[in-house]
Parts: structure tokens; C-alpha cells; sequence
């Protein structure tokens, strides 16, 4: 997992109503496989293992700065049936590296440094189901169908399955409010494979 750094990760106020997602800020999304099939392991001991597909769901998230610079990675867990991550959208970082411009300058900043949130093992309320209706250069939803499109691609052509359907279509969103949600969606993600047994995408959950 890629570890936020505050010097690295300029934080702000995020605003919520009429929210454009093409916008900088910080986003926690899931995104789930077709069928909710257990494709990329299995959880043991409350642990995540992961099968070959699950790798390589794993190597293409962390290669989506490689494609799109204004993009930096932050929590993520792959399970057995789907992924959570948060993903920090800032392109005035990008653009102030062009003009050669100190990258502190690009946003107005927050540096009072995380807070440490006390932690909520409840699943997050999401705030939408997306449909990749804003594609849009930079969107969010163009970061995610590219994602999940390079992971597809990858497992179908190991399995010898082209076309196949490895995802659900959409993907759920929400916009990240601040440090306190912040602090708390990842202790969410990191801890996640020791509530598979409970959670609502297991199958087999009671």
C-alpha cells in the first residue's frame, strides 16, 4: 500500500454539492467483480491472499500514476470479490511542475498534519453509483475504467478468455471531507480482510 505523505499528498477542503469529479481532491472508491466472483484470492486468518488475478489487479493499480501524473495512490486492498482505494486526483500539482513552479504553491493547503481519527470498523456510506457517465479527460471515472479495463485485459489473456466479463459495470464513489474521513476510510481498507466474514460483497456472509 502506498502510504500518504503530507508533503507529497496536498490536502484541502473538499466541496460536496454540484462536486465536478473531474476537480483535485481525495475519493474513496469500490469496485466489484461480475457475479461478485471470488477472483483474486482468498482470505485466510483474516488475511488476504492473493491468486494470480489478484496480483495482477494490484500491479495495474499501482501503475495508474505511470499513465496519468496528476494521479497519487493511497490506501487499497485487493479481496476476494473486489477493491477499495482511495486515490488523490491533483493536477495543478502537474501543471505547476511544467511551469516549474513549486508543487506547494498548486492548492491551497491544509498542513495540520493528520488526524488521527478514532477508528470506525463500519463499512463507509458510499455516496453514488457510478456508471462512467463523466468521461471526461481526467475524471475520475476515466482513472477507474482504465484501471479496471488494464486489469481485464491482463486476466483474460492469462486464462485465454477475450471478452469475458470480469467486472460489474459500475463502481461506487465518494468524495473524501476531510482528515477525520480520511484517517477513518483507511483503517477501514486496511483492516478489511478480517471482516470478510461479515462483509456485504462475501457470498457467504450471514
Amino acid at each position: 500500500m502506498t502510504k500518504y505523505n503530507p508533503d507529497k499528498h496536498h490536502r484541502r477542503s473538499i466541496r460536496l454539492p454540484y462536486y465536478d469529479y473531474r476537480e483535485d481532491g481525495v475519493y474513496l472508491f469500490t469496485a466489484v467483480t461480475h457475479h461478485r466472483e471470488e477472483l483474486f484470492g482468498r482470505i485466510y486468518d483474516g488475511q488476504m491472499w492473493l491468486s494470480t488475478f489478484g496480483n495482477m489487479v494490484l500491479e495495474e493499480w499501482r501503475r495508474i500514476p505511470e499513465h496519468r501524473p496528476y494521479v497519487q495512490l493511497d490506501a487499497f486492498v485487493v479481496m476476494p470479490n473486489h477493491v477499495h482505494g482511495i486515490i488523490v486526483i491533483n493536477h495543478a500539482t502537474v501543471e505547476s511542475n511544467r511551469r516549474d513552479v513549486g508543487a506547494e504553491r498548486a492548492l491551497p493547503l491544509n498542513d495540520r498534519g493528520a488526524q488521527h481519527a478514532a477508528p470506525q470498523p463500519n463499512p463507509p456510506q458510499q455516496s453514488g453509483k457510478r456508471n462512467f457517465g463523466d468521461m471526461r479527460p481526467g475524471s475520475l471515472s476515466v482513472i477507474i475504467r482504465a484501471f479496471k479495463s488494464a486489469a481485464t485485459k491482463r486476466i483474460n489473456a492469462y486464462r485465454n478468455t477475450p471478452g469475458a466479463v470480469v467486472w460489474q459495470r459500475n463502481f461506487w464513489e465518494r468524495v473524501v471531507r476531510d482528515d477525520d474521513e480520511w484517517n477513518q476510510y483507511r483503517f477501514y481498507i486496511d483492516t478489511n480482510p478480517e471482516r470478510w466474514a461479515s462483509d456485504r460483497e462475501n457470498p457467504q456472509a450471514r
